[in-house]
């Protein structure tokens, strides 16, 4: 019950600010690696060059899918301002599911850009199955597609480091995170401006995604909020003796 009433008071909470949100957009604090984003993608339009975005290997139907789904809607949003590009965005993945919502959310992409008669399917593409297979699979990606920026975000491993010195060696911007502990100590190091832990997660809002994802920033806030102040009201009523 208790998880249900969080979820319920998740979902009304979302839905008003959402509507909030529209009427008067948030102000976020800056994130270094996000405005590096933001000035990648005029970068990669204004000198004809691409970015390359790899997404990871997260199964959407494990609890993995999670930086899948925020990777996703960057995504969305990275396809409609470059669509005006000659070299649109690749995309790269390591799981079946995603390679297709990626095709799926680039085609949204150019469409809500009024410019879907330049989607390519080939611009969305599965390159292996396992860890190190499709980590070998999107450094040609990186080396080879004229790319001006690498953005990984999305559940990867230790094979992220394939990655980082793929993007090392071109001298491109690497804008990089991930939900896994292996991941983050190695693009900590590698990229320029590292992202840390839930940040991963306010891609949508930073990249100008919607109303919707800067609301769930304010949800996440507030829900934190509520835990901390559980844990100080229990620990009090510990000390002052009184049992649950």
């Amino acid at each position: 019950m208790l998880a249900l009433g969080i979820f319920v008071l998740a979902a009304v909470l979302l839905l008003v600010l959402t509507f909030m949100r529209r009427k008067s957009p948030a102000v976020l604090r800056s994130i270094d690696a996000y405005e590096r984003l933001n000035h990648a993608v005029g970068l990669a339009v204004e000198n004809g060059k691409r970015l390359h975005i790899s997404l990871g290997r997260g199964n959407l139907f494990t609890a993995r899918g999670g930086s899948a789904l925020a990777g996703l809607a960057m995504l969305r949003r990275l396809a409609e301002r470059t669509s005006v590009s000659d070299r649109p965005p690749i995309v790269t993945s390591g799981d079946a599911s995603l390679a297709i919502l990626s095709q799926d959310t680039l085609q949204s992409g150019y469409r809500a850009a009024g410019a879907e008669e330049q989607y390519r399917s080939t611009t969305g593409r599965v390159t292996g199955l396992t860890p190190f297979s499709y980590a070998a699979g999107a450094v040609p990606t990186i080396h080879d597609d004229n790319v001006s920026a690498n953005v990984v975000m999305g559940d990867l491993g230790t094979e992220s480091a394939l990655l980082a010195e793929a993007s090392d060696r071109e001298n491109t911007d690497l804008i990089a995170a991930s939900d896994n502990i292996s991941a983050q100590s190695i693009l900590y190091v590698s990229s320029q401006d590292p992202l840390i832990g839930e940040e991963l997660f306010a891609a949508g809002a930073y990249v100008g995604a919607g109303a919707s994802h800067e609301a769930s920033l304010q949800v996440q806030d507030i829900l934190r909020w509520l835990v901390i102040l559980a844990i100080l009201g229990g620990a009090a009523l510990k000390l002052l003796g009184v049992n649950f």
